[in-house]
């Protein structure tokens, strides 16, 4: 008989942490209707994982109601333990030698102009799963070569520089990696990463390929300040990242890390112009941002901008 799994196991021994009641402008409808239903219906059968549903997206009722889908490969199961993160932490199953081939077929079936391909972190694997990542690009090509490609990668920390090689060698359109907080606050948020690192790993995306768009994410209302966040910006512009997204933080559970505060939407929008300010091809900034949030439409918007630059 098989084990049930348990979700978040280590997180039953964190204090209950609450959050301020969400002002009007975070509130969502629930998912539903046919366009939602028939989405769910494909993800189901092709047995895949999507970040939407582990993460507790707020925007998936919109999302899957356009067929728009955003693929999680590895399995269900993360090996770190981020106090922001919905995603199940403990000891993952071993890779599905097939999802590479089910994960394009859901996108043929889907017709996606657009996907993002994300994962879980798997620090349990000598490559952090760079390999699977790109057999996944890889299948995608072959099943609809006129399907761009978005890959949401892990930090890949210890791994050889070869494990960012092979996802840049598969050639996704955009490379996508987020710092997702200022790094004042990585060792209560993100404690088992390295902002640093991170940087490094989106700079050295940009050396291997000149063609690839860099892209990352953080999210506010964590306690960080706005000189924090401007800094982060400044960061990323000399590692030459061109897309940034900045989104508000929304409490999975009461055992996660509570919201500081919720961000007003005349706050992201000068957010939003001083990372434009600073360079940035693409900024999407508010409240419900989300990485792969309208990320179809974000890149073309992004490769209209890089065409007028002459970039």
């Amino acid at each position: 008989m098989e084990t049930p799994r348990i979700r978040h196991p280590e997180k039953a021994h964190r204090a209950d942490n609450p959050s301020p009641s969400k002002p009007p402008w975070i509130r969502v409808r629930a998912p539903s209707g046919g366009g939602y239903a028939a989405t769910r219906r494909v993800i189901e059968e092709h047995g895949l994982s999507t970040v939407c549903q582990e993460a507790g997206c707020p925007n998936v009722g919109e999302c899957w109601a356009q067929g728009h889908a955003t693929m999680m490969v590895m399995g269900e199961i993360c090996t770190r333990g981020c106090s922001f993160c919905n995603v199940a932490t403990g000891r993952p199953d071993a890779l599905d030698p097939f999802e590479p081939v089910k994960v394009a077929d859901a996108v043929a079936k889907l017709g996606l102009a657009h996907v993002v391909i994300t994962s879980v972190d798997r620090d349990d694997l000598a490559d952090g799963g760079a390999g699977h990542i790109a057999q996944t690009i890889r299948a995608v090509r072959r099943k609809r070569p006129e399907t761009t490609i978005e890959v949401l990668t892990p930090d890949f920390l210890r791994c050889p520089d070869s494990a960012l090689e092979a996802v840049i060698e598969a050639a996704p359109d955009v490379f996508n990696h987020n710092l997702e907080t200022v790094p004042g606050l990585y060792t209560a948020i993100r404690p088992g990463a390295r902002y640093y690192h991170s940087i490094r790993l989106l700079e050295r995306a940009k050396e291997l390929s000149g063609v690839v768009f860099t892209k990352s994410g953080i999210m506010v209302g964590l306690g960080e300040r706005r000189e924090e966040v401007l800094q982060v910006m400044d960061d990323l512009r000399c590692a030459g990242v061109d897309f940034l997204t900045i989104g508000q933080y929304l409490q999975p559970t009461r055992k996660h890390a509570a919201v500081d505060r919720y961000v007003t939407p005349e706050e992201f929008a000068s957010l939003e112009e001083a990372a434009y300010a600073k360079g940035f091809l693409m900024v999407s900034a508010s409240p419900l941002t989300r990485s792969s949030y309208h990320a179809g439409d974000d890149f073309a918007r992004l490769r209209a901008a890089r065409a007028a630059k002459g970039a």
